[in-house]
């Protein structure tokens, strides 16, 4: 296989781990080769839109199930035999094929699951705050926000471009049991239009109050006017 020359600049820290890394190793390998070896077994572990990869002990212990399982004669979804081939014959990739829901290879983002909860928090207390005004007060609301300060109700994520945003608000909701008050909505979480620009607007301008927002204290006509024109 062709090789290329590859150099790279790390700090001391990095470098002092690396050594204590590579002479903890049987046969003390180079720099070089201790960076080789690192950057292989980090990526044998990283499953975005690869293979499956199991190890040995892996390997034995998914055998060994499978054994009891068909001992025990246990009622599995899970095809036993094509998992043994899969091991014995090194076809990896076919689990992938077989059980897209395992072998996805997908993990959520923290930083996009803190900003659905933020999304979800402020909604919350937005629809609150509407929920408890009186009818003149939702008149002023309407006078001051327009149309989008006349039924506020939180619209979702947009289906076809942010659904690792929805998958995130549905798992909060359905199997979290989050934000109790979109449970009845949690089928209906579907903006059908482009809601992050927005929603990052509107909570640059809820977040200050937030702190405000103490139990039982709803928003007030002027808060929610503030936030709700964000959004435009």
């Amino acid at each position: 296989m062709a090789t290329e020359r590859f150099e790279m600049r790390i700090d001391s820290e990095l470098l002092e781990r690396l050594d204590n890394w590579r002479e903890a190793e049987e046969d003390t390998p180079s720099r070089a080769e201790a960076v080789r070896r690192l950057m292989e077994a980090g990526l044998a572990h990283d499953t975005r839109g690869r293979q499956p990869h199991l190890s040995d002990g892996e390997k034995l212990i998914t055998l060994m199930l499978t054994d009891v399982i068909e001992k025990l004669g246990v009622k599995t979804e899970t095809n036993i035999d094509l998992v043994r081939n899969v091991i014995y014959g090194g076809h990896y990739w076919a689990l992938g094929w077989e059980m897209p829901g395992i072998f996805h290879g997908h993990i959520d983002k923290r930083s996009r699951v803190s900003f659905v909860v933020d999304v979800l928090d402020m909604w919350d207390r937005l629809e609150e705050g509407f929920e408890k005004l009186i009818d003149a007060d939702k008149v002023r609301l309407e006078e001051a926000a327009g149309v989008f300060g006349k039924n506020v109700r939180f619209p979702g994520f947009d289906g076809n471009n942010e659904t690792e945003y929805m998958s995130i608000a549905r798992f909060l909701i359905s199997d979290l049991s989050r934000f109790s008050r979109f449970q009845d909505r949690k089928s209906d979480l579907n903006s059908h239009h482009p809601t992050l620009d927005t929603y990052g607007a509107m909570y640059r301008v809820f977040e200050p109050m937030r702190k405000t927002l103490v139990f039982g204290k709803a928003m007030s006509v002027d808060q929610l006017a503030e936030v709700i024109n964000a959004r435009r």
